[in-house]
């Protein structure tokens, strides 16, 4: 698949008067679906201790102005290192949506749209229909870009994208195969690593999660809530960890969408980190497998009117997938603008099991537009001609922001490991999709920067409140073991599990779940213990 690179950083302005939700959505759409994909890509480097900063940072002026359809936005001033409150700042950039019946507003709901490095002040207006009718009246929602990202002081590694876009070309789309794809995927990203430490030597050692935590703390007193009420989503929800575990007496109501395990995504469990990436130690893999595994078996038993690749039987189908990938191994193809290896479609089919049914502003078009998809590649693949269906976007935007995040996060093999092997081993696990979040974990093997004050736990804080964990168990990114796991690690969480497929809660809706969170986030009554709900629609349309 043909690599293309955004400009980094390029994400709508919070201030920007006038403009329509339509358009911020249109803006936003890719972001938020590669905010995705970047949540089953990446992991980082070594450990290190944090604590809670103290409270004598300035608590940042927000001053709020109109920025179109209904949302305000502003600019918050925060340390750039929280050892040094009262040194050298940064900017964030803050956007809210009032809450609609101000007369019984209870405070505000912070928004995290996971990622690592998807902007919220684009991420909010896309997702904001998603939250709760009760819920969007009584708070105001608030997100912003975390600091690295979007427009809360960027990490730039490039004055011209095109340079970066260059750099990335020789690298195989998905993951690399043979040597040579190897050899040019490990140089690239070398090269990548050591140019982001030289255009950020400032920066690249303050962006951990643990420090969006405390910028997220700042603004919690900004907006003059004594304790904090949050949903973080994919990675979002790694943050309200984060959060509970540094500053546990602050918690109000914290959702976290979508979960992995916290040791297994920080440190691995054991010697685990010296041998094993981030992603494998989660299982992103093995989530992944499974629900490909469940799109195919499902494929082929709603037939052909539903799904195009179906092949029949859940057998012929899972066959025709790998006969399509073998064919591409053997011969690319170009399809839509964008030339398909067998390591493309297997990203593009990842990606596009995030949502099992289409959402507006999201990635993909449901697990009915992954089979036509599929069904495009393989008639390309006998006759290559234009395309007779939609195809995946090029998701292939710059990684410098987000590889700035998860490299200060997690623990991973050294560049000498033999990822290789890795990718070998996970796909001897977790078939086809195995070698894909094997070389996503390389990414960070030689991420030169490393934030001392991360966060790595411990978990088991006892918080104010207590804190609800939310998963889907057909979860291809994120797997629902990582949220059980997630919920027994705090020390006072429950588990709401939603019995269907796709990545976030949020993005792949339940009304069982949506009341169960209305009613914890606005009264703090969590859902009965081992409450199972369904979602608003099986895949297909069902």
């Amino acid at each position: 698949m043909t690599r293309t690179s955004p400009p980094t950083g390029s994400a709508p302005g919070p201030r920007r008067p006038g403009a329509s939700r339509t358009a911020t959505r249109r803006a936003a759409s890719w972001r938020l679906g590669a905010g995705a994909a970047a949540a089953a890509l990446l992991a980082a480097v070594c450990p290190a201790t944090a604590v809670a900063a103290p409270d004598t940072a300035p608590v940042p002026r927000l001053a709020w102005a109109t920025c179109g359809d209904g949302f305000e936005c502003a600019t918050a001033r925060v340390p750039l290192d929280h050892d040094d409150p009262r040194g050298a700042g940064i900017d964030l950039s803050v956007i809210r949506h009032p809450a609609d019946d101000p007369a019984h507003r209870i405070g505000s709901l912070f928004y995290n749209p996971g990622g690592p490095a998807v902007p919220g002040t684009a991420a909010l207006p896309v997702m904001l229909d998603r939250f709760p009718e009760e819920v969007r009246k009584r708070f105001d929602i608030v997100s912003f870009d975390p600091r690295g990202t979007g427009g809360s002081a960027p990490v730039r590694c490039f004055d011209d994208p095109a340079d970066e876009q260059a750099l990335l070309a020789g690298t195989a789309a998905g993951y690399p195969e043979d040597a040579d794809q190897q050899s040019a995927w490990v140089t690239a990203y070398q090269r990548l690593a050591r140019q982001c430490a030289a255009r950020n030597p400032d920066l690249l050692p303050h962006v951990s999660t643990a420090n969006v935590a405390r910028d997220m703390d700042l603004l919690r007193r900004a907006v003059g809530d004594r304790r904090l009420t949050y949903l973080g989503t994919s990675y979002g929800s790694y943050l309200g960890a984060a959060y509970a575990g540094l500053f546990p007496d602050r918690v109000r109501a914290v959702i976290l969408d979508s979960a992995p395990d916290p040791v297994a995504w920080s440190t691995g469990h054991g010697g685990q980190a010296a041998t094993t990436g981030a992603l494998l130690r989660n299982g992103s893999d093995l989530a992944a497998g499974r629900v490909l595994d469940a799109f195919l078996d499902q494929c082929a038993q709603v037939g052909s009117g539903a799904c195009a690749f179906s092949a029949g039987t859940a057998a012929a189908t899972r066959a025709r997938y790998d006969e399509l990938l073998r064919r591409l191994r053997v011969r690319p193809v170009a399809v839509g603008g964008a030339t398909f290896t067998a390591g493309a479609a297997v990203e593009a089919t990842i990606l596009s099991l995030y949502a099992a049914n289409p959402v507006p502003g999201f990635l993909g078009t449901g697990w009915t537009g992954l089979g036509a998809t599929l069904q495009t590649l393989w008639a390309a693949t006998e006759a290559p001609a234009a395309p007779s269906a939609p195809l995946p976007p090029v998701l292939h935007r710059s990684p410098d922001q987000a590889l700035a995040v998860a490299c200060s996060d997690s623990a991973d093999p050294p560049a000498r490991a033999d990822y290789p092997a890795l990718a070998a081993s996970a796909r001897a696990r977790s078939g086809e999709v195995g070698p894909y979040f094997a070389w996503a974990d390389e990414r960070c093997a030689d991420w030169p920067a490393r934030d001392r004050d991360r966060y790595d736990g411990p978990w088991n804080h006892p918080t104010a409140r207590p804190i609800l964990v939310v998963a889907n168990t057909g979860d291809p990114a994120m797997p629902y073991e990582g949220s059980r796991a997630m919920a027994r690690s705090l020390a006072r969480a429950q588990l709401l599990t939603v019995d269907g497929y796709g990545h976030t809660v949020l993005a792949n809706p339940s009304d069982c779940a949506a009341r169960h969170e209305a009613r914890y986030l606005i009264d703090g009554v969590l859902p009965a213990p081992g409450t199972v709900c369904a979602p608003d629609h099986r895949p297909f349309g069902g």
